[in-house]
Formats: C-alpha cells, structure tokens, sequence
C-alpha cells in the first residue's frame, strides 16, 4: 500500500493515521544516521573557565538540558537548550531491546539494539531485525506476568516500547558543548522516546490532537524546562515538561509538504531495513532448524541399524 506523501487537512481520517494519531484514544489521557536527533541530555556537561587567573572545571551546560545532535556526514555538532518548541509531523511506535556487550574492546561497539519495524500502533505483532516479533516479547496482554518463567520475565523488562516523534525543533537561546551562545533556526529531526513518564507526557499531546480531531502539524508542542527526578544513588534523571495551546493553529506551507515526504521516506526506508533484515534472520534461523532436524533424524536411523544388525 502507498504512503501518503502530501498533507490535506480537510481528510482528517487518512492524515491522522498517516501522522500516526490511530493509535491514540480521545478517552484517555533516507538512513537512520542522516537524520537529526533529539532526546534529554541527563548529565551536566563539564568544561574549563578561568576565575582569578587560575583554571578551574566548571558546569557549561546544566544535566536535563535538550540536546539536538545536528548530522552532517560522519560529522556531529551537539546544541543545548532548557526550553523548545516542537512542530510534530508524524509520530510511530516500535519495540527495542538494548544487548550490552561487556567484553567489547577498544573501538568495538558496546552494545547493540534489536528493533521492530515502526507502526501506527502496538496493537499487532511488529517484525524485527533478529527474525523474530516484537524483540521476543509474547504476542497480546500479559494476564499474569509473574506467572510467567523467570528468564522470559527478565526479557520482557529488557523491552521497551518507543514512541518514535518526527518534526521540527526551535531551541530557546541554544549553546554548544562549551555553553558558548549559538544562532540555529529550526531543525528537522527525530526523536525515540522510550521513559515511560516522557512517553506519557508526549503522548497526552498526541491525544489532544486526537480528540480536537486536529492534526499535530496544525500546532507546536511547548517545552519548558524538564522535570528532575532524583536517584537513591545521588544522581537524576530528567523528564520533559509539555503543552499545546490548542487554540493556536498554524499554517501548512510549502515547505513543510516537502519535510513531510521526506520523514515518510525515511520511515518506509527504515522500515523496508528491518524486513529485510527479519527475512534474512528467519530464513537462516528457519535453515539451521531443518538442518538439526536432518541430523536427529539421521542418527535415529544409524541407532535403528546398529540395533537390527545381526
């Protein structure tokens, strides 16, 4: 089935689940490294400033800042801010399960991500890129989790659903990695939520679109500074802070039909990735299945001989 790939408001049906507003309830509250991405940057950043003639360290950039990594080629450039404003296009959901490798040497990748294709909703098993659905997770509500085997109780909380937001990002009073002020209009990006209170937060905004049967484009998601949420080891984490006025809508240009195609793009590569990605992984899972049934089979035949030699 073909994507959408132009904004028509006055079909709010076919636009909403375009934009991925399906899976949201009005009851209730090109590649992967091309594209920009947004998140919670949850520790401060550290840098050198001079006081009375001598060097000291010093926070730059405060933890729970916004941080915007802007891509260009194998090159990043990471800004900051404690306020944004978000223009959402399009917004899906996936599964991803995060494999740490301790042994991993230098230059070796620490860890790596299993991941299902990205969907309108949750509700329906999602292919992955192991050859497997929903990154192992069982198919449908979970009664009794604690009725469930231990090792599969541990993997299910290795598993986290992602709401994945994709639009254009205004920083307030942006600065770079040394807290220097910096000039940056508003950028495309992508952003995988995966806390389950930003989760949350971002989604009521969704649902708001939802039940004013409003597309997410029309309006712009206000983010005040983010919430601290202290750890018993001393530590924090952060969550955003949202709001929309929904009585200010805003106009769809030209421009942003392009930025919208664009994002669709990106999500069918994204997606046509993984399938190939679970074909390969079944196909050879499914392969080394029939081979090991091959083998059992043989040497029941070889006992079965030796048993009726004379």
């Amino acid at each position: 089935m073909t994507e959408l790939v132009s904004i028509n408001t006055d079909n709010y049906a076919a636009m909403a689940k375009a934009m991925g507003l399906s899976g949201e309830s009005g009851n209730s509250p090109k590649k992967s490294n091309n594209l920009n991405r947004l998140r919670i940057w949850h520790s401060p950043l550290m840098g050198m400033e001079e006081v009375n003639g001598k060097t000291k360290k010093t926070e730059v950039v405060e933890g729970g800042a916004y941080r915007l990594e802007v891509i260009d080629g194998d090159k990043s450039t990471f800004y900051y801010a404690k306020e944004m404003s978000v223009r959402p296009f399009v917004q899906r959901f996936m599964y991803r399960r995060y494999l740490a490798n301790s042994n991993a040497k230098q230059g070796e990748p620490k860890g790596k991500y299993h991941r299902t294709i990205m969907a309108d909703t949750l509700n329906i098993d999602l292919k992955d890129n192991t050859g497997k659905f929903n990154c192992g997770k069982p198919t449908g509500y979970i009664k009794d989790f604690k009725a469930l085997p231990s090792d599969m109780q541990d993997l299910i909380r290795q598993i986290k659903r992602v709401r994945v937001v994709f639009g254009t990002v205004l920083l307030t009073n942006p600065v770079d990695a040394s807290g220097n002020d910096v000039t940056l209009g508003e950028v495309p990006f992508i952003w995988e939520i995966d806390n389950k209170d930003a989760y949350k937060t971002v989604g009521e905004q969704f649902t708001l679109f939802s039940t004013k049967e409003r597309l997410p484009l029309q309006h712009r998601i206000d983010f005040s500074e983010t919430l601290e949420n202290p750890l018993p080891n001393g530590s924090s984490f952060y969550t955003p802070n949202a709001s929309v006025d929904i009585t200010k809508s805003y106009e769809i240009k030209e421009e942003e039909h392009k930025v919208f195609s664009d994002f669709m793009d990106w999500i069918k590569n994204y997606n046509d990735y993984i399938y190939k990605e679970f074909d390969e992984k079944a196909y050879a899972s499914q392969k080394e299945s029939t081979e090991d049934e091959i083998e059992t089979v043989e040497q029941f035949i070889d006992v079965e001989l030796e048993e009726g030699a004379s």
